[in-house]
């Protein structure tokens, strides 16, 4: 049984593209609106091999709908003007796996594929072995690690190809490496004329990117010269491409493509199919595409998976990406006997016995797991994590010790509504930190308040996921938004200046990627949803850096741990099969 959720823009695109057909029993509809459905839960296309004789809920209709067998469903859909085949340019795109695809997505997977290939294909762009043997023998020590060492391996790959990809958990040298590459860049002959660009998707992980750089540029194994030229200048990707007013468009394209030799994404499982192929489209051939990520996180909000679909292709031998991609699992943040490590391991494998296992040994210290608290005992149950984790930077005495406190501790949600969700969360929270004396004001706009934008400002330079705080400003007395500025100084903006914004007590797991916390209280909902599956269960505790404590029933726990993200798209076999 399919349960129908049919929204008003799935019910008219449906209307819409199959108008002029006579469909008496629904079916065509049906899968036409489950298509536009499909693509606002994150799929690139819809599988009609998956949905081929299922029960369909469909709002308005007092029987279950059951979908004809996937032959009689192609057999309908060709009786629509609207339906094209591949190399067509029609509103529906089927292909010949049988996918349906709306044609602009059908169109991005198409455009992205080919752009990649064509990157893979052409010939190497850097120096051979033998002439960075003794840059990489000096970046990479053989006393760093035992056996292979696969951060060298990331950097010779980078080096060598147009297109390349690093790939690990939190802790793995992701970071470390991108610093390292950027060093062996600059110091081969010619590196000292290359125009490297670094990006991120959201404004927090670009900050969080020219943060690490500037820590780590320090002690790269070079010359003075070569550390200066190893900038920390990160921008978010929509800026780099320039965005367009009232447009979905870009300044750069392939009309007016990057003026970069190179080019480094940062926290690449979070770039969506759109968005990544306009990057790809604005870089010119010569190019490097450097992506790093973690394969194993949530996929990006809207539709496409696209670092996870271009790892799996990897692992194909033949494929298109066959070599270029290099997966770090070595951990440097956490030591062999870390809790939190350990049940990354486990989330990731889909163990759900040993993952509760261990979040149930009370020995371990750093994870544990309590049972979901009720609507009625939500508020008791979590006064001592609230007033604990967010006691020390409400008495904070500057703006930037208060920056630095509040990031030791934060609320993570399944859910954005609801008691159990980010809003419910918040709300408690403050009801909380208001009856402690903590919090003195009701105003939208109170002292102490944390606020997280969700829209980028490129006039005040705000970005999607940047934190701040507001406080009284040390000098004026006046409230203002404090933010933390990528090179460690603070920035204060009035608060009616603030873009779109909501509190960030609590915040959902989605929200919280490129992020890090040093304790994270994780809450799921009391009954299961398909909104919890393993990499949400994984990004959620990874984003700790030394506890992390679940609240959820064990039932709940183990359904979601043992519950892939299935993103359907093509980008996959088309980087495996052409």
């Amino acid at each position: 049984m399919i349960d129908f959720i049919e929204r008003p823009i799935d019910r008219q695109a449906a209307a819409f593209l199959c108008r002029g057909v006579k469909d008496d029993a629904g079916a065509l509809r049906a899968v036409v609106s489950l298509l536009s459905q499909a693509v606002g839960q994150g799929h690139v296309c819809l599988d009609l091999e998956e949905v081929a004789g299922l029960l369909a809920r469909i709002p308005g209709r007092d029987e279950p709908l059951r979908l004809p067998d996937a032959a009689s469903l192609v057999a309908l859909l060709r009786s629509l003007s609207t339906l094209g085949k591949p190399g067509e340019h029609c509103p529906l795109i089927l292909d010949d796996a049988g996918r349906l695809y709306l044609y602009r997505y059908f169109r991005y997977e198409a455009l992205l594929a080919d752009a990649i290939r064509a990157r893979t294909a052409s010939e190497s762009v850097g120096p051979d072995d033998s002439a960075l043997a003794e840059s990489l023998d000096r970046y990479f020590a053989p006393s760093e690690n035992a056996g292979e060492d696969r951060q060298r391996q990331a950097a010779l790959t980078a080096l060598q190809r147009r297109f390349s990809v690093i790939s690990g958990g939190p802790g793995t040298g992701k970071t470390t490496t991108v610093v390292r590459i950027l060093g062996l860049m600059l110091e081969q002959p010619g590196g000292e004329r290359l125009r490297i660009a670094m990006a991120a998707p959201t404004g927090k992980a670009a900050a969080r990117l020219a943060s690490s750089i500037a820590a780590l540029r320090e002690s790269l194994p070079c010359s003075d010269e070569a550390k200066r030229a190893v900038h920390g200048q990160v921008t978010t990707i929509h800026r780099l491409l320039g965005t367009l007013p009232g447009s979905t468009g870009f300044r750069h394209n392939e009309r007016n493509p990057l003026p970069c030799d190179a080019v480094i994404v940062d926290e690449a499982s979070m770039v969506d199919l759109p968005l990544m192929t306009a990057l790809v489209a604005a870089l010119t051939p010569q190019a490097r595409l450097i992506l790093i990520g973690d394969r194993d996180q949530l996929a990006s909000v809207e539709a496409g998976a696209v670092l996870g679909d271009i790892c799996r292709a990897a692992e194909s031998p033949g494929s298109a990406v066959a070599g270029c991609v290099t997966v770090l699992d070595r951990n440097y943040r956490f030591g062999d006997g870390s809790g939190i490590a350990a049940l990354s391991r486990a989330v990731n494998a889909g163990d759900d016995s040993e993952a509760f296992r261990l979040l149930a040994d009370a020995g371990s210290g750093t994870i544990s797991i309590e049972a979901t608290p009720t609507r009625d005992t939500m508020k008791k149950r979590l006064a001592v994590p609230v007033l604990e984790g967010f006691r020390s930077y409400l008495e904070a005495e500057t703006p930037a010790e208060a920056l630095r406190l509040f990031d030791r501790f934060r609320i993570l949600t399944a859910l954005r509504e609801g008691p159990w969700g980010a809003t419910g969360m918040n709300h408690a929270a403050e009801t909380l930190l208001h009856e402690a004396g903590l919090l003195t004001s009701s105003a939208p706009f109170y002292r102490g308040r944390p606020v997280l934008i969700t829209e980028n400002d490129y006039i005040h330079k705000l970005f999607n996921g940047d934190t701040g705080i507001i406080l009284p400003d040390p000098d004026t007395g006046y409230l203002r938004a404090f933010f933390a500025t990528p090179d460690g100084a603070i920035r204060a903006i009035p608060p009616e200046f603030l873009p779109r914004h909501e509190t960030a007590f609590a915040m959902t797991v989605h929200k919280s990627q490129g992020s890090e916390f040093d304790r994270v209280l994780m809450v799921l909902p009391p009954e299961d949803t398909l909104l919890l599956t393993r990499e949400l269960i994984y990004t959620g505790i990874t984003r700790a850096r030394k506890s992390v404590t679940l609240w959820s029933d064990e039932s709940v726990f183990s359904a979601a741990v043992k519950r892939r993200t299935e993103r359907r798209s093509g980008l996959r076999e088309r980087l495996v099969n052409g």
